[in-house]
């Protein structure tokens, strides 16, 4: 066979497995270094030099020159050195050139499937390394087959892997449709790499707002938590670095634009966006959302709370299967338990509701006006209060509403009042 021949059938091998080059003629070169060595005993005195642009492939064998071969990998009689170079005395080094040819047909069929193998463990590692460094990233490919336990995606050359457990439960796949996810985990196997991919992970989430929000990506808004249950509703805390820029409002977008992008992605999964707190009582009182409890009862000490609930908000705060308050215990890491408005009266104590703001003794003047202001003159109207309306009272900031809480419970515990 013709070297340049050969030379061509190994690059369009390489071609059809888009394969470097490069590799190609490392590959080529530790294979025609196996072939001599077998049929030589050695191939320490060869040098291989492959160009795959060029079709170019020679093999140079180092010998000396001796009167009578005994091994004919490192040696050349005199007689046939002469032949070539006829200025060629004993004990001279002589470069013999090899032709490709002359390991026979059966040995250069032989190398084309060592280098099919060869490709194949390359192409293995290639993906491998590319996913590996790509994880935590979206992705967008093609459902090649619809299996009991997995979706199978396909990325030019590449098999990923959609396992059930990691799709969205109300989503339906069809072969041959694109999907997005996420890559979740690399693993090399040994039939090669295992690429998992996730729509479920709450990671996909965080891209997705990602890829629509710039201000998420140029690290104004971010990110702090999710919780997700996917394909019904996901809670994101976001803080905005910039008190210029609303982190709700910009990841809400114009008239919902940039949400709604999300939730189509999603399949329709409902995403309550909101922000930041540090006080407790506001942070979960947006956490229930779209629900607005009446009032939260707050045990900071055993991460307990008991939200109170219009009679006809009640459903909206629990949600399916306790599936709203569940979520907002895992964001807000409260254990948060959820009453109506009438089951709480019956259980809450008259004394309660007669105790007046200004009979507590450890409330300055100043925390009795603010209140006032507010129309709250009792325990109970101040229960039942929205704390977030009662910041907006002017000189009542987050530092005087906490001093106030802590203050009414302390007195409440005092006289063994409430709960």
């Amino acid at each position: 066979m013709d070297k340049q021949v050969l030379i061509q059938s190994f690059s369009e091998i390489a071609k059809d497995k888009n394969v470097d080059r490069t590799e190609i003629g490392t590959i080529v070169e530790d294979l025609f270094k196996s072939l001599i060595e077998k049929k030589y005993g050695t191939s320490e005195n060869c040098d291989v030099i492959v160009n795959i642009e060029r079709g170019e492939l020679e093999i140079y064998q180092n010998k000396e020159v001796v009167d009578f071969v005994e091994q004919e990998g490192t040696e050349i009689s005199l007689l046939d050195a002469k032949r070539i170079e006829p200025s060629m005395e004993i004990g001279d080094p002589f470069i013999d050139v090899i032709d490709p040819a002359s390991f026979g047909r059966r040995l250069i069929v032989a190398a084309k499937q060592f280098l099919n193998s060869q490709i194949k463990d390359i192409e293995k590692n290639h993906t491998f390394e590319n996913y590996f460094n790509r994880v935590g990233e979206i992705i967008i490919g093609d459902i090649r087959q619809i299996n009991r336990d997995n979706i199978n995606i396909h990325i030019d050359q590449s098999e990923l892997r959609l396992p059930r457990s990691e799709c969205i439960p109300n989503e339906r796949y069809r072969r041959g449709d694109t999907i997005r996810a996420i890559v979740k985990s690399v693993e090399m196997k040994s039939n090669g790499p295992d690429i998992i991919v996730s729509r479920a992970d709450n990671k996909f989430l965080s891209k997705l707002f990602e890829m629509e929000v710039p201000e998420i990506e140029d690290g104004i808004i971010e990110i702090l938590k999710i919780t997700r249950s996917p394909g019904l509703r996901a809670k994101i805390i976001v803080i905005s670095h910039d008190r210029r820029i609303d982190a709700v409002g910009a990841c809400v977008g114009m008239r919902g634009s940039r949400i709604q992008s999300v939730v189509r992605e999603l399949n329709g999964e409902k995403i309550d966006v909101i922000n930041k707190s540090d006080q407790p009582e506001i942070l979960i009182s947006r956490a229930l959302s779209p629900a607005k409890p009446l009032n939260l009862y707050i045990d900071d000490s055993s991460k307990h709370c008991l939200a109170v609930f219009d009679d006809e908000e009640i459903d909206s705060g629990v949600g399916r299967n306790y599936n709203n308050l569940n979520l907002a215990s895992d964001l807000t890491g409260y254990k948060i338990d959820a009453v109506k408005k009438s089951e709480y009266d019956e259980s809450t104590p008259k004394k309660e509701k007669e105790l007046f703001i200004e009979q507590i003794s450890t409330l300055t003047p100043t925390m009795i006006k603010m209140l006032s202001l507010a129309e709250v003159d009792t325990i109970e109207q101040y229960n039942d209060s929205n704390k977030e309306e009662l910041l907006k009272i002017k000189g009542l900031g987050d530092k005087m509403l906490v001093s106030i809480d802590n203050r009414i419970k302390d007195y409440l515990k005092e006289k063994k009042i409430g709960n």
